[in-house]
């Protein structure tokens, strides 16, 4: 037991030093920060909305550098193919025969920058290796680098030039991501910071900080109490019998909700979850899994304001 705790606490400190790697280069967006890292040790993926310039691609390549792994970026367009992403075979001609050139998803951290700027054909590409980490080309199937993250920007809907990402794509996020500007100190500090050098220059590794595999086997052994549990199942099926929304959040969402709650306490240094764990989850992990009622969208309501609503309404357990 001593031998776990201290194992975990070695985990613990590892994933403090990692957030405080990202945070070093990624300026003023720390709770932007502390969710991708959630979304890393549930073993999931993420999905991140906002404007252009809001430092999404040098969040990644910290990440990446802190944990020792490979990065590719692939620039979603209306006229990309899913060959582009996954990979294709090709005729050789020094050889005489064909040969598989595989895509950039063959890597640990995958960039998807701007991906609803693609038609769905495209996006679906993304879908198998998302759910099963493995790639079909040829007839055979290829299995991607472990750890392996799908990051996706996207722009918000509203801007011209966009697709909205299909529901069965939504779902194999494990969070959503608004990333909003910066705070005005935060935004000086980064003007002086990076007038005079290039974030790629801030993003080298100095070492390898945390070992992902064994940071997410801790997370996995992190309690859950069957009436927390329970609290969890309650507020994702609240969403279902909601009259704001249109649709509510699946099972997934429940699985989810649990999974990040996980990992929020092993990075506040905790064997266990509480019911604050999963409250302070429940938008990042639903926002994306609910549709709105047409005529609340009318009223000018958001998702996390209708959320947040409904957080209200399901009583927590008290011990």
């Amino acid at each position: 037991m001593n031998e776990t705790t201290a194992t975990a606490s070695e985990t613990s400190a590892a994933l403090n030093a990692l957030r405080a790697h990202v945070n070093s280069r990624l300026v003023g967006q720390k709770q932007v920060v502390d969710q991708v890292l959630i979304a890393m040790l549930a073993g999931g993926h993420v999905l991140i909305e906002g404007v252009p310039g809001l430092g999404k691609t040098l969040l990644v390549q910290a990440l990446a550098a802190g944990i020792g792994g490979k990065f590719k970026r692939i620039q979603f367009t209306p006229d990309l193919m899913p060959g582009d992403i996954t990979g294709h075979v090709m005729f050789d001609m020094a050889q005489s025969k064909f040969v598989l050139k595989q895509g950039p998803i063959f890597t640990n951290l995958l960039l998807a920058d701007e991906i609803n700027r693609s038609p769905a054909k495209t996006q679906a590409a993304l879908l198998e290796v998302m759910q099963e980490h493995q790639v079909t080309l040829d007839g055979k199937s290829m299995a991607v680098g472990k750890p392996f993250m799908v990051l996706a920007t996207q722009n918000p809907i509203e801007q011209e030039g966009t697709y909205a990402l299909p529901e069965a794509e939504l779902d194999r996020f494990v969070i959503k991501i608004n990333i909003d500007y910066p705070q005005a100190d935060d935004e000086v500090s980064i003007a002086t910071r990076y007038a005079l050098q290039s974030f790629a220059e801030d993003t080298k590794p100095t070492q390898q900080l945390i070992d992902v595999s064994a940071a997410q086997a801790h997370c996995n052994s992190i309690e859950v109490d069957d009436k927390v549990a329970r609290y969890a199942v309650d507020l994702v099926r609240s969403t279902r019998g909601s009259t704001l929304l249109r649709h509510g959040a699946g099972p997934r969402g429940s699985i989810a909700l649990l999974r990040c709650a996980r990992a929020l306490a092993l990075i506040n240094g905790e064997t266990f979850i509480t019911p604050d764990d999963v409250k302070a989850m429940v938008l990042p992990v639903l926002r994306h899994r609910v549709i709105l009622a047409p005529e609340v969208e009318i009223d000018g309501l958001g998702v996390d304001e209708v959320l947040g609503n409904l957080l209200e309404k399901v009583d927590a357990p008290r011990s």
